[in-house]
């Protein structure tokens, strides 16, 4: 406060009473006391006061500037703070957003329980193999060297597992903390094996030291003791049964296990997911496609397609289809009881997948396994597209059925289901079944890395087996033929000898080799059946058979599971053994190919019939567009020709020609009256519609016509052109409705008979002189055909009338004489003038009858007829003054062929209106209806685009597909190994 005062106070303090400045200094504590005392004399009382008054509002003012500054910092402080939070909280969120995601740890490394679990499977495999297993004491009897092997083995497997998991230890422990922390120790795990084993030699020979014990006893128990150490044999042969079943079991389990840990400690080195079953499932798909383009490609099945896969062989209703569903893991294929269900090739592709599934090359939709409901629709398919597939009558067919079956644990594999051998053809097979199959069969087995699967029912007697013949034929060596007898339950049943199982396991009793014999059993003659039922069958009868408790097979050659396995790793090692020699093949088949192409077609692409055919649908097209750009009047003008060519013989010979005859001008125009209203009701309206699509058709045609003549024309599209034009023809209706609309029409013009000015009457008269004489042209054609050579032609061409011939010239010149002299005859003869003619002719030896006159008369009356028509035309040119002032003119013909020209040209109109606006673009949805169809129809394209040029490129561009697939197959397989 001193400092406060002094820095407002401490220069100089002037008194309201006094001239004299108060200095601040020795009077300093009389000053402040009286101002903060309060002791201040009357006289300096108004001064201090309003000193105090000055000093307490100073103050006060001071104060708030102070707070004001005090709280403006805080502001700006808290802004700065709030401003930073949010700028620090962005940075935060941004480098927090740019960090890896780690999440990915959590789906890799396994949580406490999974480990604990692991381990415990471990714990429970020893106790297992310490308490369950009771050797037989023979067994003691072993070498050093099989246990050696044994142990060898087993710790070689175990091994696998103890490392991958030590290494995930490892990097777990660099990469989480927890995950550390939560991992077992298991540096323990080989001196377990050791003493595992050791128990288990111990315990061995314990055993065959109690077991050799009661031989060493008198002869006379020697019967009891072998009959109780058989029992105990028995016994303990089928302990060792069961714990090698639990002992498989666990194996797999591991198995599994180490699978799993192989797999992380791979994610861990590469710090991503690798996706291994993808990578499977992908190449088996690879391959799949590789053999349907080479199905497509080579239908015969020639030895260009010598890529492997499995070819299920056997006779019919050996268990072939039933093999394949155990492989396969699904009752994927129809059934019949004794009736031929496999009729074309079946390929199935087995591959690894999360869900069991089975879909068709060429659908979309994927079966479920798992439902009963889905596996009944997916037989009913197989069996309809086996019955599609037969055509021609036949029985079997070679059209190859291409199918994927996706399931956990199925081994990667290709198949071909074949129909099965027949012995002997029933009444409703086709003549050449039995040797069609036989033919089908060989071919598949003829290819050298095919592995047959040569199945054979072992209920039946070998003697009646017809496939071993056959494959014995096709590979002679055995060197990619695996045997699998099936029905091994039903033939240990029935059969009184087992050896003669154990011959066919051995390869002893069928003329035939292979690379391995197996034993299955795919069912106990239930066709309902699960497939895991049929499993679990299968596995308690080898658990039970005497077969191998007599040692009569090895454990190794049952089930199909074995089965499966070794299957597949024959079917890949001939892959990877084979498929990078097919794939030079074929790239030395597309360098013939193209060098062939280069030297035939050097200037043309090469397109296959896909492209040829939308390079003619734009053509065909295009022409169709070119319909608009003809003009209204060349439409008219040519239906007009086309209209008069279609109504021209019935106007003159059921109009013109009998209401002429009459003779009279007003029957002739009653005449020509009531036969015009009916030809207009009833044909000349579809007469109409005829030439008004006839023209249409004509003019499109010669569109398409001039297009095939133009420099730049292909030829190749010819065939395919006219296919499709006709087809759209064909199709094409014109409106039901124009028929109506062009009667009531051609109606109302038809009774109209005035003839307005004399430019219509000049065209009226025009138009009946030329259809005059296009009609004497005709009869003149007509007698000459009749007659034969005129007499100008026999004495300078040296042409001869016929016998016939001459008569009928004879007859000719008689009749010329009775129209002489009857200028107006009528148009039929009288039967007097027929008996002068027929008179007449009989003085000059010549005998004829009345029909034959009657012939000869049409003809020449026709012609008579048509020159006074054509007279009565020039002598009508001038009189339609005549006719105008309504005066009595011999013109009546020249009116009828008025009234049907404007009829003609109203309907020329009406037609070409109903052309360009609605039936040209009918005719072009028609025409793209037609391409649509053909474009799907693949027998079309084959049959109307033809010639090497096609056949060549379409066998080029496969051929660069399947060389393509297959470098990408390599690919994939090379980093598989």
């Amino acid at each position: 406060m001193e400092h406060l005062l002094k820095g407002k106070f401490g220069r100089l303090v002037i008194s309201s009473y006094s001239n004299q400045p108060i200095r601040y200094g020795t009077q300093k504590r009389m000053y402040i006391s009286s101002i903060w005392g309060g002791r201040a004399t009357e006289r300096t009382k108004p001064l201090f006061y309003q000193h105090y008054k000055f000093q307490k509002r100073e103050y006060g003012m001071f104060v708030v500037r102070a707070l004001r500054g005090v709280l403006k910092i805080r502001y700006l402080l808290l802004g700065g703070a709030v401003a930073g939070g949010g700028a620090l909280n962005k940075k935060y969120n941004d480098w927090k957003e740019g960090m890896p995601n780690l999440k990915w740890l959590d789906d890799v490394l396994p949580d406490n329980d999974k480990w604990n679990q692991w381990r415990g499977n471990l714990i429970e495999l020893r106790d297992n193999v310490k308490n369950n297993i009771d050797i037989d004491p023979r067994i003691a009897a072993l070498s050093e060297a099989k246990y050696a092997q044994l142990k060898s083995w087993f710790d070689q497997r175990l091994d696998d597992a103890v490392a991958a998991a030590e290494k995930v230890e490892q990097q777990s422990a660099n990469s989480s903390s927890k995950g550390a922390s939560s991992l077992p120790s298991l540096d323990e795990l080989p001196d377990f094996i050791d003493r595992m084993y050791s128990e288990i030699k111990n315990e061995i020979q314990d055993k065959h030291t109690a077991f050799a014990r009661p031989f060493a006893k008198k002869d006379g128990e020697e019967d009891r003791v072998k009959k109780e150490a058989q029992q105990r044999l028995n016994e303990i042969q089928e302990e060792m049964m069961q714990t090698q079943i639990k002992y498989q079991r666990e194996l797999e389990k591991l198995e599994r296990e180490n699978k799993e840990l192989r797999k992380q400690n791979l994610l861990l080195k590469q710090g991503r997911k690798p996706n291994l079953k993808k990578i499977k499932r992908s190449l088996i798909d690879m391959y799949s496609e590789v053999l349907d383009e080479l199905a497509d490609y080579d239908i015969g099945y020639n030895t260009q397609d010598q890529l492997p896969r499995v070819v299920v062989v056997g006779d019919q209703s050996s268990g072939k289809t039933s093999v394949l569903e155990m492989i396969a893991q699904a009752r994927i294929f129809p059934r019949g009881a004794g009736e031929m269900m496999t009729r074309a090739p079946v390929k199935v592709t087995l591959s690894e997948g999360p869900y069991h599934v089975a879909q068709f090359r060429d659908s979309s939709r994927e079966f479920d396994l798992t439902k009963e409901s889905d596996l009944a629709d997916l037989r009913r398919e197989v069996e309809l597209r086996m019955r599609n597939s037969v055509k021609g009558g036949k029985t079997v067919s070679s059209e190859v059925i291409s199918m994927t079956v996706k399931g956990p644990g199925l081994q990667r594999m290709v198949l071909v289901d074949l129909p099965g051998i027949i012995s002997t053809q029933t009444t409703d097979m086709a003549a050449d079944t039995r040797e069609s199959i036989r033919q089908m069969t060989q071919a598949y087995m003829n290819n050298p890395n095919a592995i047959i699967l040569c199945i054979q029912d072992g209920s039946v007697d070998a003697e009646r087996s017809n496939v071993t013949d056959l494959v014995a034929n096709c590979d002679p060596s055995g060197k990619r033929t695996i045997f699998v007898l099936t029905k091994v339950d039903m033939a240990e049943e029935n059969l009184a000898d087992p050896s003669r199982i154990r011959k066919i396991l051995s390869g002893k009793l069928f003329p035939m080799k292979a690379l391995g014999y197996f034993a299955v059993v795919t069912g106990r003659g239930r066709k309902d059946d699960a497939i895991q039922t049929i499993k679990d069958y299968e596995e308690n009868f080898f658990r039970n058979s005497k077969l191998l408790k007599d040692s009569q097979i090895r454990s190794t050659q049952v089930t199909t599971r074995n089965l499966s396995l070794a299957v597949a790793d024959c079917f890949w090692k001939m892959v990877r053994e084979t498929v990078e020699q097919q794939a030079d093949s074929f790239k030395a088949r597309r360098f013939n190919l193209e060098t062939e192409w280069k030297n035939n077609f050097p200037r043309l692409r090469e397109q296959d019939r896909d492209e040829l055919f939308e390079r003619a649908r734009g053509e065909i097209l295009d022409e169709v567009v070119n319909l608009s750009q003809v003009s209204p009047r060349e439409w008219e003008e040519r239906l007009l020709v086309n209209m008069w060519g279609k109504v021209s013989g019935n106007v003159f010979e059921n109009i013109y020609l009998p209401a002429a005859q009459t003779g009279a001008s007003e029957t002739f125009n009653t005449a020509v009256d009531i036969k015009l209203r009916q030809w207009a009701e009833s044909t000349l309206p579809a007469q109409s519609v005829e030439c008004g699509w006839e023209s249409l058709k004509s003019e499109f045609q010669k569109f398409m016509q001039r297009a095939s003549q133009a420099p730049e024309h292909d030829d190749i599209f010819d065939q395919l052109k006219r296919a499709v034009v006709n087809e759209a023809m064909n199709r094409h209706k014109w409106e039901d409705k124009a028929s109506d609309m062009l009667r009531v029409i051609q109606l109302n013009t038809l009774e109209d008979r005035t003839i307005a000015d004399k430019r219509d009457w000049d065209q009226a008269v025009k138009f009946l002189e030329a259809s005059v004489k296009a009609k004497m042209k005709e009869s003149e054609e007509t007698l000459k055909a009749l007659l034969g050579p005129s007499v100008k032609e026999r004495w300078l061409y040296w042409k001869y009338q016929s016998e016939v011939q001459s008569k009928r010239q004879q007859v000719k010149n008689e009749l010329d004489r009775i129209l002489y002299s009857n200028d107006k005859h009528p148009p039929i003869l009288s039967y007097d003038e027929l008996t002068t003619v027929r008179n007449n002719l009989q003085r000059n030896a010549i005998e004829v009858d009345n029909e034959f006159v009657r012939e000869i008369w049409n003809a020449v009356y026709r012609r008579h007829f048509l020159n006074k028509a054509l007279g009565r035309a020039y002598d009508c040119k001038k009189a339609f003054y005549l006719y105008h002032q309504q005066m009595d003119v011999d013109c009546a013909d020249v009116v009828l062929f008025h009234r049907v020209q404007q009829m003609m040209k109203v309907t020329s109109n009406a037609l070409r209106q109903q052309i360009t606006n609605r039936e040209a673009r009918r005719l072009d949805k028609e025409i793209k209806e037609v391409l649509d169809d053909y474009s799907q129809d693949q027998g079309k394209k084959v049959q109307l685009l033809t010639g090497r040029r096609v056949t060549l490129a379409e066998e080029l561009k496969r051929v660069r597909q399947i060389q393509e697939k297959l470098e990408e197959f390599i690919q994939a397989l090379n980093k598989e190994k």
